[in-house]
């Protein structure tokens, strides 16, 4: 009776590889790549080269005109200036017996509400056009009673200021507190401003800060800003601070802990840090000398001096058994939009197949029973 189960054994263990299983196994994937007409480059990730495919990162995505981070220094005075579009409200006291702006019986008038024109000036009575706009309250008071004391005697002036757009900052979105913002001094900065706004959302994974200027995007995470305080810039009246997630993925497949499209949760992300991400690899049918990161390079990168890769689609291959490749890993740069792939080990197969192997003799052997 056994005799009549050799052909079925014969026929498992040639099909072995056609069995199901979570992925495919490195051989698979990297067939044909030794071909002179191969379609793909393959990379071993080593300390001979790690830090020459360094050099081959991944142009960043396309971004407005501008993008990268003001550099330090920039301040601006410590005092705010008064800015088209504020309003001054401005409170006038007489002593005279012949006050021309006091009703009688009153001491002083008020005139609120004088919104700088676009030429900078607000208009006062029998004063006229007062230039004001570039002068802080202190200053434009000051302008504002010298030539009232040219018109009337014993005056006093005294003056507020509600700041307009142009001396008003938005922080939109990523924290608790969105809203348009006045500058209270010159010296009002980003950090200051995500104070005001209750800090940003835990919610948001490592956060990027863009500070839209003059029809210019500055971009920087949060983490480095918060890391290095030097970087912290003064704001301007009209500035725009968007607080948002972090764009960056990287994808999971095969034989990993999670299969999924994962999120740089840092500015920098090493190969050895994505297998942690992916919940490592699986114990029971991984093959972790071959851990493979697939990324597609743009056709103006490709070149044949080693400076580059010399297909568009390049497989890097880590070996995850020696010290080599494991400090390699941690040397190695994930990019947006790369592939970790997890091989499944070939041991997967045999050892299904002989499971079988044995089910099928413990079939046989009830039926010769």
């Amino acid at each position: 009776m056994q005799a009549r189960f050799i052909p079925l054994l014969a026929v498992l263990l040639i099909s072995a590889c056609a069995l199901p299983r979570g992925g495919a196994i490195q051989s698979e994937i990297l067939a044909g790549s030794t071909k002179e007409d191969r379609d793909i480059e393959v990379v071993p990730v080593t300390r001979a080269n790690v830090d020459r495919v360094a050099g081959w990162a991944l142009p960043p995505q396309a971004v407005p005109k501008g993008a990268g981070w003001i550099q330090g220094g920039m301040r601006t005075p410590a005092s705010t200036s008064i800015a088209t579009g504020d309003l001054l409200s401005l409170t006038i006291w007489e002593n005279d017996q012949n006050a021309l702006l006091t009703p009688v019986a009153q001491k002083q008038v008020q005139i609120s509400q004088i919104a700088v024109s676009s030429n900078g000036s607000i208009f006062v009575p029998y004063i006229g056009e007062v230039v004001v706009r570039g002068l802080s309250p202190e200053q434009a008071r000051a302008k504002l009673q010298d030539q009232i004391d040219g018109v009337l005697n014993a005056a006093q002036v005294q003056l507020t200021v509600t700041q307009g757009r142009q001396n008003t900052v938005d922080l939109v979105g990523g924290v608790a507190k969105a809203g348009s913002y006045p500058l209270l001094d010159r010296s009002f900065s980003v950090l200051s401003l995500l104070s005001q706004g209750g800090g940003v959302s835990p919610a948001l994974k490592n956060p990027q800060l863009k500070l839209l200027r003059g029809g210019k995007v500055h971009s920087i995470s949060v983490g480095r800003l918060f890391s290095d305080p030097t970087l912290d810039t003064g704001l301007r009246g009209g500035d725009k601070i968007i607080v948002e997630d972090d764009p960056r993925y990287f994808l999971a497949l095969g034989a990993a802990g999670t299969q999924s499209t994962i999120p740089f949760p840092q500015d920098h992300v090493s190969a050895l840090d994505a297998v942690s991400l992916i919940g490592g690899v699986a114990a029971t049918r991984a093959d972790p000398g071959g851990v493979l990161i697939l990324r597609e390079y743009p056709a103006k990168m490709v070149r044949l001096d080693g400076k580059g890769p010399d297909r568009e689609r390049v497989v890097f291959t880590l070996d995850l058994t020696n010290s080599d490749g494991l400090f390699s890993a941690r040397n190695f740069s994930i990019q947006n939009g790369d592939l970790v792939f997890v091989t499944e080990s070939p041991i997967n197969s045999i050892r299904t197949v002989l499971g079988l192997v044995g089910q099928t003799f413990g079939l046989a052997n009830q039926v010769n029973n």
